[in-house]
This record gives structure tokens, sequence and C-alpha cells, in this order.
């Protein structure tokens, strides 16, 4: 399998890696087919995300792409953020094999989960 330069930066350095203590909006899924399982944390000040964090046990392009999802969020407002869709996150990483798509359904989905967990603890949102 052969993976981007830049999806083998992101997981050889990813970004954002952790977890927000107090986190405003938390997303967590999981794939139980390949074992995949994420956590995006997000901070959000005046409808934009202003910090994020990802906790991902899975494979290099569950990584790369939960690490690219937080760059590509961060500093976005909300709903900008919900428009980051699986395609954009492989596009953004230079592709992705076929068999390794589903990673980035995740990162989209989980950072799509944090939002909707904001929004539903801050229902004027």
């Amino acid at each position: 399998m052969v993976y981007s330069d830049k999806v083998m930066e992101h997981f050889t350095n990813p970004r954002n890696i952790g977890e927000i203590e107090d986190a405003d909006g938390v997303g967590e899924v999981g794939n139980p087919v390949c074992g995949d399982v994420m956590r995006i944390t997000i901070k959000v000040e005046q409808d934009r995300i202003t910090d994020i964090a990802f906790k991902t046990l899975g494979c290099a392009a569950a990584i790369a792409t939960s690490s690219i999802t937080t760059e590509m969020a961060r500093g976005k407002t909300l709903d900008e953020a919900m428009k980051i869709e699986k395609g954009a996150v492989a596009e953004e990483l230079g592709g992705l094999p076929p068999q390794k798509m589903h990673c980035s359904n995740l990162a989209a989905e989980g950072l799509h989960k944090a939002i909707e967990d904001y929004r539903a603890k801050n229902t004027n949102s």
C-alpha cells in the first residue's frame, strides 16, 4: 500500500494530538470492521473553532486523516467546519488508497459529531 508523502508526514508527526480537558464539544466515532477509533474535542468561541485535538487508535491513514482534519477545521466557523467532508480530507492529504477511504469518513464524521455535541449543549448556536 502506497501513501502520499503528506499522509506519511501527518502520520509520523501528527498535529493537535491529545485531548482538550474542558472541551465544548466531543465527537467519538469508530469502525468495528477495521478497529479504528477516534475522539475529537473542540473549543468554540463566537461560533468559531479556536482549539481542536484528537486521539486516534488506528492505522497510518486514520491518524493522518485525524491530524489533517483538525488542521482544516481550526479557525473555521462551525458551519464552515461542517462542510469538511471525506473527499476534501483525502484530497488535502494527496489522496488515499481506496481501501483506506473509510478512514477519512471517520475523521470528518468525528468532527461533525463534536460540532453537533457542542450545538446540543448550546441550543442558541
